[in-house]
């Protein structure tokens, strides 16, 4: 069973579901309709590109190219991570795109390999479409993970260096907080996990179901892509933590606090006020 086609006027009749959001926007004054626009818009010419220019990956299923493809979302990934932590790009992006590699690839490859015993593993069909589950968890983990760990040592600076003060080393000093972070940035992984297929039906499942696989097969794949997601996301956010320590700290483990970006600020739109404490 083949699943069936959605047409342009299908599409459109699809994006008239919008104008329930954009009225209740309207209504209560909520000044999302803009944002909401701009955000269909820009999702949809992103995904069309993307179609478009996967249907010539799939094609040639090239190895490099389907690597580097996947290399490519994971820099847009480590990108869009430190945007979002309100973070300073040039100190930390080069350490978080090598956590996300590290843990992300690692977890893809071994996936394709032992999991779904591929010939291939740079096989563009699997790698690029799974390459995305995982970096798309990942990145949601990575940007509440690191922005509770970084925005904690903030507000808690007199407590951080009382730790230090009474002889921690810096790793005794962090951990606490490396702690919280990463429960935060675990709990709604592990929340999906707990309640899959009876709260909701994840996507991988439904998307294959549409296609015609059998339902048991297709809660096979919901399984082992679910467990791959937590432990790359949990992998990614502690590599990543642990790899910037190295550049937001100095020796004697106080914050560098010139990693921080002024909230609200973007490069290019005029100067940056210094900071000159804490919030």
């Amino acid at each position: 069973m083949v699943s069936p086609d959605i047409s342009i006027p299908s599409l459109i009749l699809c994006f008239l579901l919008l104008v329930i959001p954009l009225a209740i926007s309207y209504r209560i004054k909520l000044q999302i309709s803009r944002t909401t626009i701009d955000s269909v818009f820009r999702m949809t010419v992103q995904l069309g590109m993307v179609g478009v220019f996967l249907t010539y990956v799939f094609d040639l299923n090239n190895g490099a190219l389907n690597l580097a493809w996947v290399l490519g979302m994971v820099t847009i990934a480590s990108y869009t991570t430190i945007r979002n932590v309100e973070l300073k790009m040039d100190k930390l992006l080069l350490p978080v795109i090598l956590s996300f590699t590290a843990a992300n690839l690692s977890v893809l490859l071994y996936f394709n390999e032992f999991v779904l015993d591929l010939g291939n593993l740079l096989e563009a069909r699997y790698l690029i479409p799974i390459g995305g589950m995982i970096l798309g968890n990942s990145l949601r983990g990575n940007i509440v993970g690191m922005g509770d760990f970084y925005e904690d040592i903030r507000r808690n600076e007199n407590r951080y260096l009382y730790s230090l003060s009474l002889g921690a080393s810096r790793y005794e000093a962090l951990i606490p907080y490396i702690r919280k972070c990463l429960r935060s940035a675990l709990r709604p992984t592990l929340a999906n996990i707990a309640t899959a297929g009876v709260v909701f039906l994840p996507g991988m499942m439904t998307g294959q179901i549409l296609g015609g696989a059998s339902p048991i097969l297709a809660i096979k794949y919901q399984i082992s892509i679910m467990v791959a997601l937590y432990v790359s996301t949990a992998m990614s956010t502690t590599f990543s933590i642990l790899s910037t320590i190295h550049t937001a700290f100095d020796e004697y483990g106080l914050v560098n606090k010139e990693i921080y970006r002024e909230k609200g600020t973007r490069k290019g739109k005029g100067k940056k006020k210094n900071r000159t404490h804490w919030a």
